[in-house]
């Protein structure tokens, strides 16, 4: 089990989330509402670039904060991390 990390960049990361939760909510009631398939498409595109820029930032931050192991068990979460790329 891994150990808590807090970075100074987490709040950001948690308020950048908190503004996609509520975008995939207006998706969710755009498809409610029977809105154009298109709209739905491009909204939902633009939640998916908020989440992924999110993990994004995520690793980075773990990369330049986190990764300072011995040199094999750091390969091995590169190794591990560079797959949710």
């Amino acid at each position: 089990m891994s150990h808590p990390h807090v970075h100074a960049s987490h709040p950001a990361l948690v308020a950048r989330l908190k503004r996609a939760e509520g975008h995939l909510r207006h998706v969710i009631g755009m498809i409610e509402g029977q809105q154009p398939c298109l709209d739905i498409a491009r909204q939902l595109a633009a939640v998916e670039s908020a989440v992924t820029s999110a993990k994004r930032a995520l690793i980075h931050d773990h990369i330049d904060h986190c990764l300072v192991h011995d040199a094999a068990e750091t390969l091995d979460e590169m190794k591990a991390i560079t797959k949710l790329l």
